[in-house]
């Protein structure tokens, strides 16, 4: 299969060195506005740099778009005027609204996904078996300033990933609580009776991509960096020492395969596309995340 990438910046050159890698992928072929800019990651991966967005579409049957935010609406609607299978990079759109609209105008027979890509991470599947009954979630993603992100606040750059991952492990948050800034913000909810606490920041001196469970019998630490997941369980004994409480904890490390969790969702997307089947992350579910961003911001506005 041939595929095409639409926008070479930072996510879009991950994008173009990932399918080059794929044995799945035939051809490879890139555009973006800056010509410079995908000559570069062409020569450096073996893509074709197309000098238009209608010659990448006539080439390729598999699109990414990696464009900024506010440019989704309008190139995704030239690949599905072309009618082709297509990946669009998170968030969706910049709102719900724009996002249901762009869908109305989507084409059968194509493939429609969205890069949530920590979906995608082996610590999700892993935490999928392992938690049964939660009393408390929480999740942390904290990272320092960066210079690529513009237009957008904390909460659709990085607290995004958290809430899909909640969505799809716990279910549709309710009773929102947010507070913060276009940086930093803190959320409480509760996914039925569960409480959940969520916050992200970029303007940490520590980079941090956490969940946290607890359990009845047990409390579930994953960190989305490192692919580590432990399990810590309550063997009953507890006792006083010289007036100091004692708990020992039985500590299990969870073997995790790890992988790279971009390359494990452009193969998912790339087979996909050629068996004409549904990508797991949807649209609606990716539409579904921007109206819980919509809800925190409404908190902090």
């Amino acid at each position: 299969m041939d595929v095409g990438i639409i926008g070479v910046g930072t996510m879009g050159r991950n994008h173009v060195r990932v399918y080059s890698e794929l044995k799945s992928v035939d051809r490879v072929f890139v555009y973006d506005v800056n010509a410079g800019a995908a000559k570069t990651i062409g020569g450096q991966h073996g893509a074709t740099v197309c000098a238009t967005v209608d010659e990448l579409l006539a080439r390729t049957e598999a699109i990414s778009v990696c464009v900024p935010t506010q440019f989704h609406a309008a190139t995704v609607r030239q690949v599905f005027g072309a009618k082709r299978s297509v990946l669009i990079e998170k968030p969706l759109c910049a709102t719900a609204k724009e996002a249901v609209d762009l869908m109305k105008g989507a084409p059968a027979g194509i493939t429609v996904g969205v890069g949530h890509i920590e979906r995608f991470n082996p610590v999700v599947s892993e935490i999928r078996k392992i938690v049964d009954k939660p009393l408390y979630v929480e999740m942390k993603r904290h990272n320092p300033a960066s210079a690529r992100v513009t237009g957008s606040t904390v909460v659709e750059d990085l607290m995004i990933h958290d809430i899909d991952i909640l969505l799809n492990l716990f279910g549709h948050p309710t009773d929102i609580h947010s507070a913060g800034s276009p940086d930093v913000c803190s959320v409480l909810m509760k996914c039925g009776t569960v409480p959940v606490a969520l916050s992200a920041s970029r303007k940490s001196s520590k980079k941090i991509r956490m969940i946290y469970v607890e359990q009845e019998d047990c409390t579930i630490e994953g960190d989305f960096m490192t692919q580590e997941v432990t399990i810590y369980r309550k063997p009953g004994q507890y006792q006083f020492e010289a007036e100091r409480y004692v708990q020992e904890n039985i500590i299990e490390k969870v073997m995790v395969n790890k992988l790279e969790p971009l390359k494990r969702e452009l193969s998912m997307f790339v087979d996909c596309a050629r068996e004409g089947t549904p990508f797991p992350v949807t649209p609606d579910q990716a539409i579904d995340n921007l109206r819980v961003c919509e809800q925190i911001l409404s908190g902090i506005a």
